[in-house]
């Protein structure tokens, strides 16, 4: 064999040596509703443990219209998102798959995941009312069925009735009590209401801390936020937290989630990110960087969090509660609630 022959088969043997090199470094692509600064130590942790690279799109809104344009073309392995709703529109839309794995499903309890594996809970949330601590006596509400009572008419305060977070409580008044039960429900907190509904939960914190009304109804982590926020502080500290329906079903949760799309290129190293979102570093990261509830037991907690101490949680499936998601929406049109 002559010498330029030798060199050029091991240039041959060095190309493809490169090419399978590249071929086989995994990487995982990410569709984020959820901000940066929640999930990137996540990712970073991730990277380094397993070596496989976390590429992402952050976005507000329409990624799932993006996986629906891009088709069976699309990057994407995974959609994390900050709302049940959002998972269960891509699953209704066909953009998810199933996924088995013995990890979440051993990790993840059943009330914060699909039957069907098509989605699993990463956090959750609590659906919590807060009042006016110079204006609201201790005791005084304490079930989410109280906020229709007369006595509260014009003192109550909440975020537009079609918006997600509220659409999912609507619904579990109806899983708890029938639609035509929650609909005199959601009347009555309509005739209640302080000002048309508007603005996201931080603003009716501070509509009570102005004098607006004395009650609202927020997701818990935004006391959290206002807490870091020097102008927002004094918002914080002039409510009281109340979790709801401590002598019956308990609150309301939510959870912020992920799901594997139709199509994901990579879905061995997909699943292995979701099942690393499970364990229990990432979920102490997940969850105290945005105040939010571990889905995994035993993790600790935020120290505001800790501070409020426990409380009972409402333990049905969220996939029971948010088959009335569609229903909930129609009362919110039927009552006219934003208006």
């Amino acid at each position: 064999m002559t010498k330029l022959n030798t060199k050029r088969i091991f240039s041959v043997v060095l190309l493809f040596w490169g090419i399978t090199s590249v071929a086989q470094a995994a990487e995982v692509n990410v569709y984020s509703y959820r901000q940066p600064f929640l999930i990137e130590p996540v990712l970073e942790a991730f990277t380094n443990s397993t070596e496989i690279k976390v590429n992402v799109v952050y976005a507000k809104k329409g990624l799932i219209q993006r996986l629906e344009s891009e088709g069976a073309n699309s990057p994407a392995d995974i959609m994390l998102t900050p709302d049940i709703g959002l998972l269960l529109d891509a699953k209704e839309k066909g953009l998810t798959q199933s996924m088995s794995s013995s990890v979440l499903e051993k990790r993840i309890p059943a009330q914060f995941r699909d039957p069907e594996q098509h989605w699993y809970g990463l956090t959750s949330r609590a659906r919590i009312i807060v009042v006016s601590k110079d204006r609201v006596a201790d005791g005084a509400i304490s079930n989410y069925e109280d906020l229709a009572d007369p006595k509260w008419k014009g003192k109550i305060c909440t975020r537009s009735g079609k918006h997600p977070y509220m659409v999912l409580l609507i619904a579990s008044m109806i899983a708890t009590h029938g639609k035509e039960q929650a609909a005199e429900w959601l009347t009555g907190v309509k005739e209640n209401l302080a000002r048309k509904p508007q603005g996201n939960d931080r603003a009716q914190v501070k509509a009570i801390k102005e004098g607006v009304c004395d009650v609202a109804v927020i997701n818990h982590y935004y006391m959290a936020k206002m807490l870091a926020n020097e102008e927002q502080i004094p918002w914080a500290k002039a409510v009281n937290v109340v979790f709801p329906n401590q002598d019956n079903r308990g609150t309301h949760m939510n959870v912020s989630g992920v799901v594997l799309t139709t199509n994901a290129p990579n879905k061995d190293a997909a699943i292995q990110f979701i099942e690393y979102m499970a364990s229990d570093d990432a979920q102490q990261i997940y969850a105290q960087t945005n105040s939010e509830f571990p889905v995994v037991s035993g993790i600790a907690l935020s120290p505001l969090l800790e501070s409020w101490g426990p409380f009972k949680k409402d333990a049905r499936p969220l996939s029971a509660s948010s088959n009335f998601r569609k229903q909930a929406i129609i009362l919110a049109d039927e009552t006219l609630y934003d208006f």
